[in-house]
């Protein structure tokens, strides 16, 4: 599908999914925040979030370890109002972006997939750029889309085969029912 008919095809629900990940002021809190930020988009509705990972940084210097995960959305935005959306939420909840490429970040939300589009521009590439390149990434898709064909990419599954994945650690139920406690104090 192309960038324009993704467009025009706004008013009909679209499923995407959305890569979550942060490194900085408490990394799961970040990621439970961000997926309540996107059960509250408008005329979005969550499907299911991933188990969320712990991963070493990629990024340039020592850095904290990552925590990831993916969100599956039905949405009525189109494409490139989704990623407004997202940047937005980016910035309430902190990021501040700098001209260092996969500097440490508050939080990073990545559109992944838009329904079936492939869409290539200066703003927006669909399906991700770097999607096949990183397992933090697919291995949270598989789990919450493991039949899910990726526009122009192929299967989730075939995809994550190819990588290792050996670097990655879910994060337990108890490191995530501290960080809620940390809440409610």
């Amino acid at each position: 599908m192309s960038a324009a008919a993704a467009q025009a095809g706004a008013a009909a629900a679209t499923t995407a999914y959305i890569g979550i990940g942060s490194n900085l002021e408490r990394p799961v809190h970040q990621v439970l925040q961000a997926r309540d930020a996107l059960a509250r988009l408008a005329n979005t509705r969550l499907l299911a979030l991933s188990p969320l990972y712990r991963n070493p940084a990629q990024g340039p210097g020592r850095q904290p370890d990552y925590v990831n995960a993916v969100a599956a959305i039905e949405t009525r935005l189109a494409a490139h109002e989704l990623l407004d959306a997202l940047q937005a939420v980016e910035a309430r909840q902190g990021r501040v972006r700098g001209s260092v490429r996969w500097a440490p970040r508050i939080l990073d939300l990545d559109l992944l997939v838009y329904g079936d589009s492939e869409i290539g521009d200066e703003r927006l590439t669909v399906p991700h750029a770097r999607l096949a390149q990183r397992a933090f990434v697919l291995k949270p898709l598989m789990d919450i889309a493991a039949t899910l064909d990726v526009p122009g990419l192929g299967p989730v599954s075939m995809l994550l085969a190819k990588l290792s994945d050996e670097s990655l650690r879910r994060v337990a139920d108890a490191e995530m029912a501290i960080d809620r406690r940390e809440d409610a104090l």
